[in-house]
């Protein structure tokens, strides 16, 4: 009887431990689902999915801090390309210009009326010249703030009879403004000025 007894009492520890241990496995896969649930549903807020030329694209949304490098350079890319791409057509230089200008401040205003002021872009349109700009880098400072810059590019003047390329290096700051259609990044270049733009060579381009 004792006997029995003890096997009884064995049964009961073995049934007891079995119990804790699935009540633990319970617990922990409840909460492992739980916690995958969460994860899946904030990865699934920062999916984005955007229709183009009728398909469905992907894109995933991400803290600013993450993409301020990028997006810094990009606008002072940008910034140049609009203020120095250029055609012999004088709707067309205002048009860029006017980009170029919602991108900076007065000092890219006053570069801009100093040039014309010296018929820069009188002599543009009267040559038929073509100007591009080519950005090769941009150093950006983001240890302090604004951000100071200084880009490096090259241009071409482009006429019929030649190529001239120029080199150039600018400099100035950004710092953070709202965002809007004219200006996406929601930055605004400050204290910008031109630190070298020399001829490095010509290139013949008639027989």
């Amino acid at each position: 009887m004792f006997t029995q007894l003890k096997n009884i009492d064995t049964a009961f520890q073995h049934i007891k431990r079995f119990s804790y241990l699935l009540i633990l496995a319970c617990s922990g896969i409840s909460g492992y689902a739980i916690y995958k649930s969460y994860q899946s549903s904030t990865d699934f807020k920062n999916h984005i999915y955007i229709l183009a030329n009728g398909k469905a694209l992907e894109a995933f949304a991400a803290d600013r801090k993450q993409n301020i490098p990028v997006e810094a350079r990009d606008h002072i890319r940008i910034f140049h390309e609009d203020f120095f791409n250029l055609d012999p057509d004088d709707k067309q230089v205002q048009a860029t210009i006017t980009k170029a200008l919602y991108l900076a401040d007065g000092s890219a205003k006053t570069q801009y009326d100093n040039l014309r002021e010296s018929g820069f872009y009188a002599n543009l349109i009267a040559g038929n010249i073509s100007q591009q700009v080519s950005i090769d880098s941009v150093q950006l400072d983001m240890n302090q703030y604004p951000f100071y810059f200084k880009c490096y590019g090259t241009e071409k003047l482009i006429r019929t009879s030649s190529t001239v390329n120029r080199s150039l290096i600018t400099q100035g700051y950004l710092r953070n403004v709202s965002r809007s259609d004219n200006n996406p990044h929601g930055f605004l270049i400050e204290r910008w000025e031109t630190l070298e733009n020399k001829d490095l060579n010509t290139q013949n381009t008639k027989p």
